[in-house]
């Protein structure tokens, strides 16, 4: 009998645990440890900020749904991994053992970077946590009765820029609804060497399309710009050359800002030799497996990814939705062998899908592999991609709550985007 624990509980570890489920023997126990007992469904965050979703619409209890799949479920933070002893110590002084594991913590948020920046004793607003979004709500309604300039984007180091792209357009489509539009200058500010790079070297025309939504919508963009400071009111922002040479700092006034931060691992699996890199991510090799303790799997956005290349400013690499979903898949697959006595052979496809919503339209973009040169490198806009992120949303709250892994979202979405037959044309 193998006992799997799978740390977190978000996107990833949420339907790791199911599919391990279907892995494993039946003799075999799975549980779960995660410091929320809520899971939210994170992307459905840039409506919950301008108060087009609620809380309750996209959140799921997970004890009920657990129990009933008979898996384990302890919602206690881990105080730190010990991957030498195979257990995991919980902060009220527990500690678990395993045979495997599988991190999939999701980053920590390190505004603690630049002063100034985030939610918590700072000056800009979030959509990376429910309760972040829940707060810029509140500050959106301010800005509806007091208009002024908005600044949205991503600091230095930041790897998810597709929520900053979504929340800008969402923004401007929310404030266009409150007849305010024309009272509020909007600038992005972002890390990218060029609009629409998204740490991927852009997917098939992002640049052309985002800069002609943004032109088309009156707003200004800044690339290749570090955040220095923010404080009230105010944000200090350096642009840097293609040479490395920073250019003088700017000081942009807002009413409103929404920045995204950089990532980084959480604390109780970072600085581990042989485990984590030196911003904290899990190494893993194509298996999803951990070179130096071969019991230690990861998926998700905790998982080490180096960036594509060098760029004036740090961006990291995005770990999208449908990529998770394909580490989840080969994990699972590969740890129902190694307890069967064979040996780890799946491999995610690592593929970057992904709808980005703009409140009435939006961009999609396939991008296979993620890193280029690709077979498949393709981009799109239109009012459907609204319609099928709001689908998609649904069908996977539905999935949660009732439990089942159905592991075929990336088959789905490329039949959806209609480019299945272009997949197809480059096999082989």
């Amino acid at each position: 009998m193998a006992h799997v624990v799978v740390l977190g509980a978000g996107l990833g570890g949420a339907i790791m645990a199911y599919e391990l489920k279907d892995q494993l023997r039946k003799e075999d126990t799975v549980t779960v440890i995660t410091k929320d007992p809520t899971y939210h469904f994170v992307p459905s965050n840039p409506w919950i900020a301008v108060g087009w979703r609620k809380r309750e619409e996209i959140t799921v209890d997970l004890a009920p749904v657990m129990a009933k799949r008979g898996i384990d479920f302890i919602p206690v933070a881990a105080e730190q991994l010990h991957p030498a002893d195979n257990r995991i110590q919980l902060v009220d002084g527990r500690s678990v053992s395993y045979d495997y594991l599988v991190i999939a913590t999701g980053p920590e948020l390190a505004f603690d970077e630049i002063p100034g920046l985030g939610p918590h004793g700072g000056f800009t607003q979030s959509v990376c946590h429910i309760d972040h979004a829940e707060k810029a709500e509140q500050v959106f309604q301010e800005l509806l009765k007091n208009p002024g300039p908005v600044i949205i984007g991503a600091a230095q180091g930041a790897s998810c820029f597709g929520p900053a792209y979504e929340f800008l357009f969402i923004l401007e489509t929310a404030l266009r609804r409150a007849k305010i539009r024309d009272k509020v200058p909007m600038t992005f500010v972002t890390p990218e060497p060029y609009v629409g790079h998204l740490g991927l070297d852009g997917v098939g025309d992002t640049k052309g399309l985002l800069e002609s939504e943004m032109r088309g919508k009156h707003i200004k963009w800044m690339t290749s710009t570090r955040v220095k400071k923010v404080e009230a009111g105010q944000m200090t922002v350096e642009e840097v050359g293609e040479d490395g040479v920073a250019k003088p700092e700017k000081v942009l006034p807002f009413a409103y800002s929404m920045m995204l931060p950089a990532f980084r691992g959480i604390k109780p699996v970072s600085g581990i030799e042989g485990l984590s890199n030196p911003r904290g991510f899990t190494i893993v090799d194509k298996h999803q497996q951990n070179p130096t303790f071969k019991n230690v799997f990861a998926v998700g956005v905790c998982v080490a990814i180096p960036p594509m290349g060098p760029t004036p400013v740090p961006c990291g690499v995005p770990k999208t939705g449908f990529m998770i979903e394909s580490m989840v898949t080969a994990t699972a697959h590969n740890i129902g062998n190694l307890v069967r006595g064979k040996a780890a052979d799946e491999q995610g496809t690592w593929n970057a899908i992904c709808l980005a919503d703009f409140g009435d339209g939006g961009i999609a973009f396939v991008a296979q592999p993620q890193i280029p040169p690709r077979n498949v490198n393709w981009s799109a806009s239109g009012k459907w991609v609204h319609l099928a992120k709001v689908g998609f949303e649904k069908y996977f709250l539905r999935k949660l709550r009732q439990g089942k892994s159905e592991p075929f979202y990336e088959s789905l979405a490329l039949k959806v985007l209609g480019i299945d037959k272009l997949k197809e044309t480059t096999k082989g």
